[in-house]
């Protein structure tokens, strides 16, 4: 049985296989074996959760196939006015939640785990009327379709009451204007735009039901955003060594991280391509390496350079836990899974600038921006630098010009010498 490759003691044991979770936990501690947990992890989640299992057992000690939200609810009512922790309680609830979300985990995986039923928002009619008449209307993509939804429903959650058919006879322009400009404080460019594209199609189709009498589209502000009014910002040729010498390559997540950083910096690949990059993608007879698309840019197949290799190998055979996971960087603690998101690798990038002792820039994009920077200096045309990118349309690959400084020298006028009158 799986609880007695945890435990020796039978008094825990009987306690761990008393009503009503007894048979849960027996499959949660064998969960917690095949995912490779630490001997300690196993025993501190079980421990905990023989506290809620107490706490189950004095309400009803019928086993139970099912857990439910209202019964964590309960327990969390109850059990920090009453334990009698040796330590800070603050870190031993700590402790205890996390062991109770890992076991909501499991009983996900096994629909085991009733969710409590919460009401929906008050403007989600509003939202899925929207959403209907966008794909009828505009045939937008689903993609496209759950930014705009999710841009709406802040925007709508700000609203608040007036959120519904009947309030919206009572929006007016000054509304609009307020509430667009709270939202779009902190957003950068891109996120604007998708914000005002957002509101103006949410304002026609209010218009277009009758929801709303005026053009409101016409009250939601442009904030003028200039394409080629900045410079990239990216990390120097000698910052980037530096930040390719911050990891520890003794240990499993150090020989993770530097392959991580050998692929940023040697091309320039977007984080989400690190992040969905799978072991087939790598071939290793051919010594190819194949990035793919995202962004709607192009997916692009390069030389697979010695450094990454090495960098690779030494990760994939010291560094990544054994699991069934496609992708090549996993998490370097169980359960092993794939990265979840591509923030997961700017916060990699990140860590290792701290650790360096280098200024935070744009995460993983100020390597990229780093390469093209440094491919331009070598002389290397433009179309080629777009194509290592990935860039579908030149014009892309026209905002590393701005950094061209000794190519801009030969261009730029002198500067107006005064001239005194007579």
């Amino acid at each position: 049985m799986a609880l007695e490759q945890i435990f020796g003691c039978p008094r825990t044991l009987a306690r761990l296989r008393s009503a009503p979770l007894g048979e849960l936990l027996e499959g949660f501690a064998q969960w917690l074996i095949e995912h490779r947990f630490s001997c300690t992890s196993r025993r501190r989640h079980l421990g905990c959760l023989s506290h809620f299992n107490r706490y189950l057992g004095e309400i009803d000690q019928t086993p139970r196939r099912l857990v439910s939200r209202q019964d964590v609810d309960g327990f969390w009512q109850v059990y920090p006015t009453r334990c009698r922790h040796r330590g800070p309680l603050e870190g031993h609830l700590h402790t205890v939640s996390w062991a109770i979300n890992r076991f909501i985990a499991y009983l996900r995986e096994r629909d085991a785990f009733e969710e409590a039923p919460s009401p929906p928002p008050l403007y989600q009619p509003l939202l899925e009327q929207y959403s209907g008449w966008m794909r009828r209307q505009r045939q937008v993509c689903e993609g496209t379709l759950a930014v705009r939804r999710r841009s709406l429903g802040v925007w709508l959650q700000r609203l608040g009451p007036q959120a519904t058919v009947e309030g919206l006879a009572r929006l007016d322009a000054d509304q609009v204007e307020q509430l667009f400009l709270a939202q779009a404080q902190g957003m950068g460019q891109a996120a604007r735009r998708s914000l005002q594209a957002a509101l103006r199609t949410f304002l026609r189709f209010c218009r277009a039901r009758g929801y709303i009498e005026a053009p409101l589209d016409e009250a939601v502000p442009t904030l003028r955003t200039y394409r080629l009014s900045t410079v990239p910002r990216a990390f120097s040729e000698p910052q980037a060594q530096q930040l390719l010498g911050a990891p520890n390559r003794e240990s499993a997540a150090g020989r993770r991280d530097y392959a991580i950083l050998q692929l940023l910096y040697r091309y320039g690949v977007r984080a989400g391509q690190i992040q969905t990059l799978c072991l087939d993608d790598i071939d290793w007879a051919n010594e190819r390496i194949r990035f793919p698309a995202v962004k709607n840019a192009q997916g692009v197949v390069l030389p697979l350079i010695e450094p990454v290799g090495e960098a690779l190998l030494a990760y994939l055979r010291q560094g990544r836990a054994a699991c069934a996971c496609a992708q090549v960087f996993v998490t370097t603690r169980a359960p092993y899974r794939a990265l979840k998101r591509p923030s997961n690798i700017s916060q990699i990038v990140r860590q290792a600038a701290d650790k360096a002792g280098l200024t935070p820039l744009r995460g993983a994009h100020a390597l990229r921006h780093g390469l093209a920077t440094r491919l331009l200096a070598e002389g290397q045309p433009l179309k080629a630098i777009a194509d290592v990118l990935g860039h579908r349309c030149l014009s892309t690959t026209f905002l590393y010009t701005k950094v061209d400084f000794a190519q801009l020298q030969t261009v730029a006028l002198e500067w107006p010498q005064a001239v005194t009158p007579c």
